[in-house]
């Protein structure tokens, strides 16, 4: 199994922007071969005392995927395609975290 955390910075005040265009693609991503989770998450609310806030303006994109092949195909997909073009006046740089299960 893949796990991937996709760090996106978003630029000032655009996060709802960026995010109705993420609730758009997720029916989509979740109907791909080999997705098993694919959702975006924000810093909670109220903080966790211990925790290190991401702040208002970004995103972590947790994801899993069955196999390297399957996360592949996603990032080719038509659709994100599409998103990444609908999404770029949105965001500023985007990090992703490639994981193995141990």
């Amino acid at each position: 199994m893949i796990h991937v955390l996709a760090f996106v910075d978003l630029v000032p005040g655009r996060r709802d922007a960026w995010l109705a265009e993420f609730t758009k693609v997720v029916p989509k991503v979740h109907a791909e071969d080999g997705c098993l989770a694919y959702e975006a998450t924000f810093d909670a609310d109220p903080p966790h005392p211990r925790a290190t806030a991401i702040g208002p303006d970004a995103a972590v994109i947790i994801e899993r995927w069955r196999d390297m092949d399957a996360l592949k195909a996603h990032g080719a997909t038509a659709h994100m395609a599409a998103y990444r073009a609908a999404t770029k006046d949105f965001v500023r740089s985007t990090t992703l975290r490639v994981l193995s299960a141990a």
